[in-house]
């Protein structure tokens, strides 16, 4: 009885120590020929804030967790009852101004007759006192042969200036007719620069109502809701968060002699921990300039050895494509990459994908 317990106990080590062997082989990867690395790693993607340009009320999401969306897609709408009582303001102003240059040019055009009316007078004064200079040279060479009375060239003398005088009112009221002229142009430019500030506060509004639809940037999937309607947020309070799945990749460390040997583009073979069946294509799109793990001292070779540098590897775009509800981030996985680009890709890591 006794030696069939041991048998069992030192069966259940063996497979106690056959399974730790075969896990520790999965966790740390595998054994790979000359000129390869190999990694752990998660999936990411490139997320992005849904947020207000403007404060203000949630009206309505219309996306939930998880949905997948496409670009332009309409994912939530915020409040717009003040922007457009504030827009139907504008567009009263607007047309206050635009009144006011109809007025403005009326108002152009009297001024403009006016001064036609004041330059006809002109002339007609200007004719008067020629006539008047005219007869006042006669009756002063008539009264010097005393072929005149006295009492006639006062009068003639006194028609001259009279003349004068109204040559000169006339003259004057032209300038007026000009002053005001000029001011109800004056009166144009201003209603005119009224019009155009008004249609810029009408853009203005317009650009903050349609801020105010928040549209998808890109294709991808909702990965939270972080606001509900009703709430109230700040300037650039976020209403979700999406994650882009044309812009999936792997984030891995490698030490300085393997990440030295790589080359921008080198290509990559991602495994999943939750789909080891499937080999997926990637290539190297990042290798950081500045190690993420530092030792105290870097000294020694062996020490500088241990600097460790972050690199990424890209999905391609097309690949993501074809199989886009079948994407998930955050799930760990081992990156294999090809150091020696003349090497062959072991069997067991060529691509192999879903079907």
């Amino acid at each position: 009885m006794r030696r069939t317990n041991l048998k069992w106990i030192f069966g259940l080590a063996a497979v106690l120590i056959v399974a730790l062997f075969y896990a520790s082989q999965r966790w740390y990867g595998k054994e790979l020929a000359e000129g390869f690395a190999q990694a752990n790693g998660r999936v990411e993607a490139v997320e992005i804030d849904i947020a207000t340009l403007k404060g203000g009320r949630v009206l309505n999401v219309h996306v939930r967790e998880g949905d997948f969306i496409n670009s332009g897609q309409t994912l939530a709408q915020m409040d717009t009852a003040v922007l457009n009582a504030q827009r139907r303001e504008a567009e009263a102003l607007r047309q206050r101004a635009v009144i006011g240059i109809e007025t403005a040019e009326s108002l152009v055009r009297q001024r403009e007759a006016e001064k036609e009316a004041a330059s006809a007078l002109v002339a007609q004064r200007q004719a008067e006192a020629g006539a008047a200079q005219a007869r006042l040279s006669r009756s002063q060479r008539l009264a010097a042969q005393n072929a005149l009375s006295q009492q006639v060239l006062d009068d003639d003398r006194a028609s001259h200036e009279g003349a004068r005088a109204a040559l000169a009112a006339a003259r004057a009221q032209v300038a007026a007719t000009e002053a005001a002229l000029s001011n109800a142009r004056a009166l144009i430019v201003d209603a005119r620069a009224a019009v155009e500030a008004a249609e810029a506060t009408i853009e203005r509004i317009q650009a903050d109502i349609d801020d105010s639809l928040l549209l998808s940037p890109r294709d991808g999937r909702v990965q939270y809701r972080v606001a509900q309607p009703g709430e109230v947020l700040s300037p650039g309070g976020t209403v979700l968060n999406m994650i882009d799945l044309n812009d999936v990749y792997m984030t891995f460390f490698l030490p300085t002699e393997q990440a030295g040997r790589i080359a921008m583009g080198s290509e990559v073979r991602i495994v999943l921990d939750a789909a080891p069946q499937y080999v997926l294509p990637a290539r190297v799109s990042f290798v950081a300039d500045v190690a993420q793990f530092t030792p105290r001292t870097v000294e020694t070779a062996e020490e500088r050895q241990k600097l460790m540098f972050r690199v990424r590897a890209n999905i391609d775009p097309i690949l993501l494509e074809q199989y886009l509800h079948l994407v998930k981030t955050g799930l760990p996985g081992m990156a294999y990459i090809r150091l020696d680009p003349q090497a062959e890709w072991p069997a067991d890591l060529r691509v192999r994908l879903p079907e």
